[in-house]
């Protein structure tokens, strides 16, 4: 599986040693950056240009999930999901994991690297990996109602009206 990575100055030792994790894995990884440690760069680019690959590869029908890291994962998921196509989860325990995948076919994980260490981010991202979309109706005609909203504002009616 091809993998896009992506994150900040908080998360950038995490990231490195991921990718190590992943390609001992036999995974394909791209790095979005940054190559090296600024207290104040600017996350946003690097995680829009990883997940818009995501997007990219996934059409192309390469096998591809894309990682996106910051301090607390919040302001990387927002960039991510951005990204039309991205369906960008925060992820804090196995659970969350697992659920971004089977229920909600996530594509890139959000996760915040000071809030964890290295051996809990390895097993979230595994399972995260490892976990596939259950493909239920219910969650099918959900992620289609999203896609439709972000493709052209469309909603449901109102059941209130």
């Amino acid at each position: 599986m091809r993998i896009h990575i992506a994150t900040d100055h908080a998360g950038l030792d995490f990231s490195t040693q991921l990718q190590d994790h992943l390609r001992a894995a036999g995974h394909d990884v791209v790095d979005h950056g940054p190559i090296e440690y600024d207290a104040v760069d600017d996350y946003p680019a690097f995680c829009i240009r990883a997940a818009q690959a995501v997007v990219r590869d996934q059409a192309a029908g390469v096998e591809t999930l894309g990682i996106v890291f910051g301090g607390s994962g919040n302001g990387e998921q927002i960039a991510a999901n951005k990204v039309e196509g991205v369906r960008a989860a925060l992820v804090w325990n196995l659970s969350t994991a697992e659920l971004a995948r089977e229920h909600n076919d996530a594509n890139v994980i959000a996760i915040g690297a000071r809030q964890h260490s290295f051996d809990e981010v390895t097993s979230l991202i595994d399972r995260f990996i490892a976990t596939p979309f259950s493909g239920d109706e219910r969650h099918v005609r959900r992620i289609r109602q999203i896609a439709e909203f972000e493709r052209d504002g469309s909603l449901l009616p109102d059941p209130r009206a």
